[in-house]
């Protein structure tokens, strides 16, 4: 792989990851109901979630369930699901106090990993994630070198600039946390994220 080839992936993957998601939203609701370590933590979350994507698709796994319509399904269902899961407990949790836990009966067996586990499974359980590593990454590819370490390189690549955007985001939104901490603005705050990833996940669902 050239010097230009992992540029040219760089500048196309940029405006993706500028482009306000479910990672920018679980950000911004984690910050402001927590602190800026729970933003820091969906961070890396999301990151290690594109590293899931770029294995999957160097096995060929992701190629197979892209192409076929019922794995396709279940994996919108999956991951809509899992949004709107998540979209109503926070909606559920500004109805509280900001310190007080969500019931159990609204936790996934991963809820306990917090921040982590919400931004890997919403990268991972993300079907336009995985496009990325089927529609864009292979253009940049040299079919006269092996694949997996081309992959390799641009997912590193990848998983930099959205920790370059996602922690300077996370700074931001800390900044503003610090300004105005009032328990109004973090269930304002709550109620719209939970809204926001409530229609991401309606969107995943029934997008086609």
């Amino acid at each position: 792989m050239q010097w230009h080839q992992m540029l040219g992936f760089v500048a196309a993957v940029t405006p993706l990851t500028l482009i306000p998601g479910t990672s920018f939203t679980l950000v911004t609701q984690r910050v402001i109901a927590g602190s800026r370590a729970d933003g820091v933590l969906v961070t890396f979350g999301s990151a290690c979630g594109l590293f899931v994507h770029a294995a999957f698709a160097a096995a060929g796994l992701s190629a197979l369930v892209m192409s076929s319509a019922q794995a396709l399904t279940v994996v919108k269902i999956l991951g809509g699901g899992y949004l709107i899961w998540l979209g109503v407990a926070t909606w559920r949790s500004a109805r509280r106090d900001a310190e007080a836990p969500v019931r159990a009966r609204w936790r996934l067996p991963w809820a306990q990993l917090g921040g982590f586990g919400q931004g890997l499974w919403s990268n991972v359980l993300n079907p336009k994630a995985a496009s990325v590593y089927l529609t864009l990454a292979p253009q940049f590819l040299t079919s006269s070198s092996p694949i997996a370490p081309q992959i390799a390189a641009l997912v590193a690549a990848h998983v930099a600039v959205v920790l370059v955007w996602l922690l300077f985001w996370t700074s931001v939104v800390d900044a503003a946390r610090t300004a105005i901490d009032t328990p109004r603005f973090r269930r304002g705050v709550s109620r719209l994220a939970g809204a926001v990833l409530v229609a991401f996940g309606v969107r995943t669902v029934t997008a086609r």
